[in-house]
């Protein structure tokens, strides 16, 4: 016959196991401690639940592809050391949410989904009428390039200031919830350029930081942590989603009033109004004139 207290055990672990079972079933959907910055959805020119921050345009200012440079030591770590997904995934929703650009694919998966389909209908297998012929593509005004310039995650020394001139067991306290407290920051940068001249038409840059209190759930229980929502397992993935916000955000205020660079004299790439060597710049030449012919 088995004792009150082991009967008392396996009722407890009955209930816990009872217990896990129900949250692992209790699914949230829409979590706000899940979201980054990016959030809601966009369809043409709507949106629905977009963030409030994000800057917007009245119409669009033309078309844009994303352009990543997936060779970069930062793409590297973000893919690598982060496990983040591509950051045009993140922008694609940004840009479309703010209706300044409409989005046109460029890559290589989107690129071969269309690729694959027009060799369907050369095959002849597809269905007539189904459209896919020549000169439906739609061309990329322009090129918008992300970078990561910053990526922080600093161990702060807070706590640990405070625990020496507290001193003793709350010192103590202080100094481990201080070694625990992290300060995530982030950089980014975005490049608009003008695909069929090359020519940068603007540049910003983002930045975002948020305090991690990962240490309170270790030192005054699960209570303390989970009453802290997001910020007690915050991914350094939702800082760098808000860099980019802000760069973005940057990058439209200065679209809002952009005015187009002027070279005097020849214009763009007519040679430009720097002398080297000693000599004068190509723009600033005389062409002399044509001698006169006798009659």
């Amino acid at each position: 016959m088995s004792s009150p207290f082991t009967r008392t055990a396996l009722a407890a672990a009955l209930g816990a196991l009872a217990l896990t079972g129900c949250q692992t079933t209790d699914m949230q959907m829409g979590s706000m401690g899940a979201k980054t910055v990016a959030t809601g959805s966009a369809a043409g020119s709507a949106s629905a639940n977009a963030s409030s921050q994000l800057e917007r345009c009245e119409s669009p200012l033309g078309t844009v592809s994303l352009v990543e440079n997936v060779n970069a030591g930062w793409y590297t770590v973000l893919t690598g050391q982060y496990r983040l997904p591509p950051t045009a995934n993140l922008l694609r929703l940004l840009v479309q949410q703010s209706n300044c650009f409409v989005v046109v694919e460029r890559g290589a998966a989107g690129m071969g989904a269309m690729q694959r389909e027009r060799a369907i209908m050369q095959s002849g297998e597809m269905r007539a009428g189904s459209n896919f012929g020549r000169g439906q593509m739609v061309a990329s005004d322009y090129a918008l390039s992300p970078e990561i310039i910053f990526s922080n995650s600093d161990a702060g020394g807070i706590g640990g200031a405070l625990g020496g001139l507290v001193g003793g067991n709350r010192g103590r306290a202080l100094a481990t919830i201080g070694g625990n407290m992290q300060t995530k920051e982030a950089a980014a940068m975005l490049t608009l350029v003008d695909n069929r001249s090359g020519v940068q038409v603007a540049a910003s840059e983002g930045s975002a930081s948020k305090m991690d209190f990962g240490a309170f759930g270790s030192v005054f229980g699960s209570r303390a942590g989970g009453s802290l929502g997001g910020y007690s397992n915050t991914a350094q993935g939702k800082v760098i989603s808000a860099a980019f916000m802000d760069a973005f955000n940057q990058m439209v205020l200065s679209l809002r009033n952009y005015q187009a660079q002027t070279v005097r004299g020849q214009g763009l790439g007519g040679g430009g109004r720097l002398g080297v060597d000693g000599g004068v710049a190509p723009s600033q030449t005389s062409v002399p004139a044509e001698p006169r012919r006798r009659r």
